[in-house]
């Protein structure tokens, strides 16, 4: 399990790396906000249309490979952002990372539940936890690399990749021929699925949705919004750090209260809690801001691998489909509305934009308040 979190994390701080560019590309190539969101929106939109399609070949067939040939796209499309050959080569270029995140996430999810094995709800905690803290990685990363002068800073960039194709490589699978699980493991589906739930799931999905906007927007603006109140680019970074490192705080906080409550619950009470950090970030002094962004991504992670199993529960045959869609739609959607912010952001200010932000986790609590809590041993 350490490995699969680890191998997350190479692969997720260039999802981080997409949001930590974007002052980069405003400051040093003259983007405007709403074409520097277009890049974000080049990694999420792909990653819509093609993760469910990446998750429903997995349950048709296991893939190993996938995984880490996915992470090294994932890689080399950040790095390739460094050859500045123009506006739409780095849209291209951070669409093939895109691409790569959004191969690796099904098939890697669907690896970690089915050898897991029961709820898995802890051993997704820790999956999405190494996610996580490469997101919170990414703003260094970037910062670091981009000091170092010429094509070898963003070729640095490329490193955690490296280290995730090692991580990821095909192991042998356990041995399971005793166990009723073994044809589980050989890459079917799961043995004990029960009947779907295909509302719940479309239920579920729109609370992903709610606050995959509610995510993105923070963490694509709060560098730009923490500079336009005064602080400076190492201010910036610092917000995105902090918002990513509550983030790794906040997922491995959620198979804890999890296991107290009950997944459908602490889902609620945690866009219930999200609500007044996220305000906290738009209306409190900039000291605070810090305070209030990690306890804003605390609070909107501690849903996010209880969202994954929730999904894999309500489609008990189609892990792979359901990890798709609800991985795919926790980073797409939000880059999807990217450009609108950044949009509204140029016509007013960052902190305008963002205003609507506060409201969406409200709405996730009240889409969430139908969602059934699965039999236990769905």
């Amino acid at each position: 399990m350490a490995a699969h979190a680890a191998g997350h994390s190479c692969v997720d701080v260039y999802q981080g790396a997409v949001a930590a560019l974007v002052p980069f590309l405003v400051s040093e190539r003259a983007y405007g906000y709403a074409a520097a969101s277009g890049v974000v929106l080049a990694a999420s939109l792909l990653s819509s249309v093609v993760q469910p399609l990446f998750g429903a070949l997995t349950d048709r067939r296991p893939m190993p490979w996938l995984i880490p040939l996915s992470t090294a796209a994932a890689g080399l499309g950040i790095a390739l952002v460094g050859a500045d050959a123009g506006y739409p080569a780095t849209v291209a270029a951070v669409a093939l990372s895109g691409l790569g995140v959004a191969a690796y996430h099904p098939a890697a999810a669907r690896l970690v539940r089915t050898s897991a094995g029961g709820p898995g709800h802890a051993a997704m905690s820790w999956f999405a936890l190494g996610g996580n803290i490469g997101f919170a990685c990414a703003p260094l990363l970037v910062v670091g690399a981009l000091s170092v002068p010429g094509p070898a800073g963003w070729w640095l960039l490329a490193v955690p990749a490296a280290l995730g194709v090692v991580l990821n490589l095909p192991r042998p699978a356990p041995d399971r021929t005793a166990g009723p699980e073994a044809s589980q493991a050989a890459g079917g589906a799961h043995a004990s699925a029960g009947p779907e739930d295909r509302r719940a799931f479309l239920r579920l999905s729109l609370v992903v949705v709610v606050r995959s906007v509610a995510f993105i927007g923070l963490s694509t603006f709060i560098a730009l919004y923490v500079r336009e109140r005064g602080g400076g680019e190492t201010a910036g970074a610092v917000a995105l750090f902090a918002l990513f490192a509550g983030s790794a705080g906040g997922t491995l906080l959620g198979g804890r209260l999890a296991s107290r409550w009950g997944r459908v619950t602490t889902v609620r009470r945690a866009y219930a809690a999200a609500a007044p950090a996220v305000a906290g970030v738009l209306f409190l002094p900039l000291p605070l801001v810090y305070v209030c962004a990690a306890l804003a991504a605390a609070a909107l992670y501690v849903p996010f691998s209880l969202q994954v199993t929730l999904g894999q529960d309500y489609l008990p045959a189609r892990m792979g489909t359901a990890s798709g869609v609800t991985l795919g739609l926790t980073v797409s959607v939000g880059g999807v509305a990217s450009p609108f912010i950044g949009a509204l952001a140029d016509a007013t200010s960052v902190r305008t934009a963002l205003l609507p932000l506060a409201v969406l986790p409200l709405l996730a609590w009240a889409l969430a308040r139908r969602l059934p809590e699965p039999a236990p041993d769905a």
